[in-house]
């Protein structure tokens, strides 16, 4: 009987690829499937999520958001987040980028130590800053109001913003600039048609990485907030007590904080992708 030639080496058909979906998808659930049982969770009775077997069909309800927003005030807490993260990011890209392209295009005296100031900022526990930081806000009357939080989350958003960028800025061609000086361009004229727009990616990615931080941020939020200025994690701390864990207002509270991330990443993310796609050919 004869056998085909080159059968050691004929293709094996659909076989791998099927495998590659598979694990994909395997990958793709194990990362999707906590964030849907804390969304399923949050339109569960109490009794639903006690239930010794886990219940996939269940009667929804809205009584635990109804409770979340009527007894702890999650909606106010949500927009002191969102203000801070917002003010923080934004403040963060204006501040950051232009320093991260100046330590990346230009040589000047004590470049070094600006950045190792820069990076060390990132390596401090904020633990140990909680307690300096109180007394300076107690001191300036900034205590629970957003404006303390927004400056002490700019020294640790700033960096990322520096660290992310300057990389960026340094991977593009100086023949660029030379080209843009020969064209009449002054060098705020170069850093905005031509660095920023090739820089996009490295500056989506700081504005995600800032917006979380500023975001998810509890320590310092916790320590310098009262009643006016609270953030949601805040917020979300207080469904604690010695008696009952509310597990329904728990998880409708965290399916609020998580969607404003989910939102800003995927509007940030189509930024990403054109900043990807960006020549430098005019």
């Amino acid at each position: 009987m004869a056998t085909p030639r080159n059968a050691a080496t004929a293709p094996r058909g659909p076989r791998p690829q099927i495998g590659h979906l598979l694990a994909l998808l395997c990958v793709i659930l194990f990362c999707l499937f906590p964030f849907y049982w804390m969304v399923t969770s949050s339109f569960k009775n109490q009794q639903d999520l006690l239930s010794p077997t886990p219940k996939f069909l269940f009667a929804p309800t809205v009584e635990n958001y109804q409770r979340a927003v009527a007894k702890f005030d999650v909606v106010a807490s949500l927009q002191n987040s969102l203000i801070v993260a917002l003010c923080t990011t934004g403040l963060s890209l204006l501040l950051g980028t232009p320093a991260a392209y100046a330590l990346a295009r230009f040589d000047f005296k004590a470049k070094r130590d600006l950045w190792f100031w820069f990076i060390t900022n990132r390596m401090i526990s904020p633990i140990v800053l909680a307690l300096p930081f109180f007394i300076l806000a107690r001191n300036l009357k900034l205590l629970d109001t957003p404006l303390v939080l927004i400056l002490i989350y700019l020294t640790f958003n700033v960096p990322i913003f520096v660290w992310i960028c300057s990389d960026q800025f340094r991977n593009i061609p100086k023949e660029l600039d030379e080209a843009a000086t020969l064209e009449g361009y002054s060098s705020f004229g170069i850093f905005w048609r031509i660095g920023l727009p090739l820089a996009a990616p490295g500056i989506a990615v700081s504005a995600i990485f800032s917006f979380i931080f500023s975001w998810n941020e509890l320590l310092y939020a916790l320590v310098l907030t009262r009643s006016r200025a609270q953030t949601a994690p805040v917020v979300a701390t207080s469904f604690m007590s010695g008696y009952e864990l509310p597990w329904g207002q728990i998880m409708a509270t965290g399916t609020m904080i998580v969607l404003p991330v989910i939102i800003f990443s995927l509007i940030v993310s189509r930024q990403l992708v054109r900043g990807l796609t960006m020549g430098a050919i005019k």
